[in-house]
């Protein structure tokens, strides 16, 4: 049964049972009681149900989470059997998330599974998303994920948004509109923390103190500030990258490939290029631009390369989405429990190399001002190119 309504904070202020202790000993050992109070009063909005989402709704659901609330107006198709676990032939032609459900909740009872058959990118109200606090999209295109990192930003929700093609993937964060706040602990040191700027996004707000076993720990409180998705795909590289050309040649050129994608899908281009040569010639001349709006060396983009992403392109493959999910559900967790330093902001992984670059993504003139800025878009809106 479809569930319109988000769901009701149940657990919000309940103090943790001894048999939750018990069941999840091993977590609250790694991240501690606080943190596992904070994950089972949680309620997470998870939209479209494909394999990337089978991953971080598991990691979410054995987690502990009070809710996770499953959208998807989509229906399960004999492709989606090749790389989910949530569904199975019986599916086929079923709403993607009534189908994966029934298996979700047989992970962890004492987590509320939610369903909404709907699509969410019409979804305009701030109070719908108000009622969640987090947002996770997957495998959308470029116009439903502004669409719906808009709607969480008005609601000052935090957002990701994430997808994964063949071997590569990425992972986007935008925390809010009022950034996000996480305590990192440390062992103390002869030198004073300062309470400054550390970078354009992250500052030093405050530090204490604790003794433990004999060791004085530092616990220093920091804010980071997050571009929403629509200016990240714009902005230019961090200012310490832009002038070396040392770090711009260590750029993957992943990013200029996931920034091509992005432009190609809000232009109305389509979802993913054709195998046509019409359009293999245009999203190379986007990509060429790309790479050099970006300032990267011409010679860092190969053909082999380019190639490579647009064979991947829509294609889904179980240990990329098991790594991909696996990392998101961690940050959500880290964010939640307010706790060691959040993804900043955009996270590319290409699984032929096996490696997971980190790129902070923002307006030259970054502000909070200029970031919220940024209106929620009509789902059947006119997109204008910049």
């Amino acid at each position: 049964m479809a569930h319109a309504a988000a769901p009701p904070h149940d657990k919000a202020g309940a103090t943790i049972s001894a048999d939750e202790i018990a069941l999840y000993d091993r977590q609250i050992r790694l991240w501690g009681v606080h943190a596992q109070e904070k994950i089972r009063s949680a309620h997470i909005l998870l939209i479209s149900i494909r394999a990337l989402a089978n991953e971080v709704a598991k990691n979410l659901v054995l987690a502990g989470i009070a809710s996770i609330t499953l959208a998807d107006h989509e229906t399960v198709t004999e492709e989606d059997l090749a790389a989910q676990f949530f569904v199975s032939d019986a599916d086929v032609g079923r709403n993607r998330a009534e189908a994966a459900a029934p298996q979700l909740r047989k992970l962890n009872p004492r987590v509320k599974v939610n369903v909404i058959a709907r699509d969410l990118q019409r979804e305009h109200d701030v109070n719908f998303y108000a009622a969640y606090d987090i947002v996770i999209a997957t495998d959308l295109d470029f116009n439903a994920l502004s669409v719906l990192d808009s709607g969480a930003r008005l609601a000052n929700r935090p957002f990701y948004a994430a997808a994964s093609h063949g071997f590569y993937g990425f992972l986007f964060a935008d925390l809010g509109l009022h950034g996000h706040e996480f305590v990192v602990e440390r062992e103390k040191s002869n030198r004073p923390t300062r309470i400054a700027p550390e970078t354009s996004t992250r500052s030093v707000i405050g530090t204490s103190t604790k003794k433990e076993n004999g060791k004085a720990i530092e616990m220093v409180t920091k804010r980071e500030k997050y571009s929403p998705l629509l200016l990240a795909n714009t902005a230019p590289l961090p200012p310490d990258m832009q002038n070396n050309m040392r770090k711009l040649r260590k750029v993957h050129p992943l990013l200029t490939c996931i920034r091509t994608l992005w432009q190609y899908q809000r232009d109305g281009l389509g979802t993913f290029p054709s195998h046509s040569h019409a359009d293999l010639q245009l999203f190379t001349r986007l990509a060429t631009e790309k790479h050099t709006e970006l300032g990267l060396p011409a010679d860092t983009l190969k053909a082999e390369f380019l190639r490579s992403f647009l064979q991947n392109l829509g294609s889904e493959l179980a240990p990329v989405t098991a790594f991909l999910g696996g990392q998101l559900a961690q940050d959500v967790i880290n964010v939640l429990g307010k706790r060691e330093q959040p993804i900043q902001n955009l996270m590319l992984f290409d699984g032929e190399e096996s490696v997971g670059p980190i790129y902070a993504l923002h307006p030259s003139a970054f502000s909070d001002e200029l970031v919220s800025a940024v209106p929620v878009l009509p789902a059947d809106a006119a997109v204008m190119v910049l």
